[in-house]
């Protein structure tokens, strides 16, 4: 599932990176994958900026603003009927 498109705050450090592979385990949307024992972001757009992989990395390699992006905008628009809006509308 794609939220909206260019507006994850995810940021992905591979020099911080020692592929351990938790945020493989722990990312809902399956926005991290591996190859050649490197990790890699698969789409930025799928992040719904929930934190937990940031939250489980031991390591600082990703940082997230949670609660600022499409998650909390689509939650935010279907509790007031209203349009996703990203931006503080």
């Amino acid at each position: 599932m794609i939220y909206l498109k260019n507006v994850a705050t995810l940021q992905f450090f591979s020099d911080k990176c020692t592929s351990c592979k938790m945020c493989m385990k722990v990312c809902p949307h399956k926005v991290f994958d591996i190859k050649e024992n490197k990790i890699y972001i698969t789409d930025k757009d799928k992040c719904m900026e929930c934190g937990a992989c940031m939250k489980n990395c031991k390591f600082d390699a990703i940082t997230v603003d949670t609660g600022v992006g499409c998650a909390e905008a689509l939650i935010r628009g279907i509790l007031t009927g209203k349009e996703a809006c990203c931006d503080n509308c």
